[in-house]
């Protein structure tokens, strides 16, 4: 079934640059809530029309998957994404609920394309490889997430209007769509062992019964709360604990997404030849030795320091759980992907705790929460190890 044309991934992975779209919320939450004159409270509830789709149309995107084709349904997602990008400049964008309507279309394409684009490069890329190829398409997604900011700023200064960005990741949505639509893919239906699989929502569920893909699954949700926690709240805490500006603070995204990308690139290479689940306690041991230290840094330098490290270690747990999930069970991808990304409802789940963690526990019980998603997410790497054949270690590499 796997696809002969080499460059067939490069479409798959302008997916992922269009999937980074969802990282925008972090960046402009506060350009939103000054234009619209939101409360925190208020503006809390954006986040929110981002993640909470993972949770309510993953498995219907898996089963949409198995009727229509996973190409089909990645180039859907586009569709929706476009009108999600044209709808904040046609509207204006002066009014709380037109961000409402647009960021929930977005959060609506991005779980389709994060349930069906892993599944699609299953179809080109052999099952031992998934987990590089994957690691290489968060690569691209993080260089949107940390281009994002730059965007912004340059839309703002030299164009006078931030909100800019939006018909520019539409230009950019189309470009990936028409790409993806004349590039040829072989339909998994038509061919191999999944042609005589029908995805269904009861085959979703069924993969739960599956230790290693519901330690993968709860893996995803971690990984995605420790995610959103460091991007969304390290501006906050650098400028209460360091009583630095807004723009100072919001250094601390930058530093985590450039991490992001550096260890997306060096995973993509790592995993090619390394077994990601014998190198997964390793990242996460020193991710949450990373984040503790949070706690003692006593400058912003040293937090910015820690906060790199940190993202350097985990930013690839997303990757490495689904990567290990569809290498486990690689007939059953529309169905793993679909509960994969479902979980990225963790999202959601982390945000108001962290929120209430702020609220009662100050700057540090951010930090808290984050350390106790990492020592999940080091947990199930532990698990994971001994599913896997006798492999070289990363440290005898």
């Amino acid at each position: 079934m796997k696809t002969k044309n080499r460059f067939a991934i490069l479409p798959i992975l302008a997916g992922f640059f269009v999937m980074g779209f969802c990282d925008i919320i972090g960046t402009v939450l506060n350009q939103v809530k000054a234009e619209c004159q939101l409360s925190d409270v208020t503006a809390g509830f954006l986040p929110s029309m981002i993640f909470i789709w993972f949770f309510l149309i993953s498995i219907p995107t898996g089963i949409l998957c198995g009727k229509i084709g996973r190409k089909n349904t990645v180039l859907l997602s586009l569709a929706v994404t476009l009108f999600a990008m044209l709808l904040p400049m046609a509207a204006n964008a002066e009014r709380f609920w037109v961000y409402f309507i647009s960021f929930a279309l977005l959060g609506i394409g991005n779980t389709i394309i994060q349930a069906a684009l892993p599944a699609l490069m299953s179809n080109i890329v052999p099952a031992d490889q998934l987990t590089s190829r994957i690691s290489l398409g968060q690569f691209v997604k993080a260089i949107c997430a940390a281009l994002t900011p730059v965007f912004v700023y340059l839309t703002a200064t030299l164009c006078g209007n931030w909100k800019l960005l939006f018909p520019l990741y539409a230009l950019l949505t189309v470009l990936a769509a028409l790409w993806l639509l004349l590039t040829p893919i072989a339909d998994e239906r038509q061919s191999g062992k999944e042609a005589g699989n029908s995805t269904s929502f009861k085959s979703c569920m069924a993969m739960l019964k599956h230790p290693f893909v519901l330690a993968m699954t709860i893996g995803i949700l971690f990984s995605v709360g420790t995610d959103v926690g460091f991007a969304v709240t390290m501006p906050e805490y650098m400028k209460n604990a360091y009583h630095v500006d807004l723009d100072k603070a919001g250094m601390a995204p930058t530093v985590y997404f450039v991490a992001k990308t550096i260890a997306a690139a060096l995973g993509a290479i790592l995993f090619a030849k390394v077994s990601a689940a014998k190198c997964f306690p390793w990242f996460m041991g020193v991710g949450l030795a990373a984040t503790v230290c949070i706690f003692f840094a006593g400058s912003p330098t040293a937090f910015l320091a820690c906060v790199f490290v940190a993202a350097l270690m985990t930013a690839n747990s997303f990757g490495m759980c689904m990567g290990l999930a569809l290498d486990k069970v690689p007939e059953k991808a529309n169905e793993i992907s679909a509960l994969m990304v479902m979980a990225i409802v963790g999202g959601a789940i982390v945000s108001p705790i962290l929120g209430f963690a702020q609220k009662n526990a100050g700057v540090r019980g951010l930090t808290t929460v984050l350390s106790a998603c990492i020592t999940v997410l080091l947990v199930i790497s532990l698990l994971s190890k001994r599913n896997v054949k006798k492999e070289p270690t990363c440290e005898q590499q």
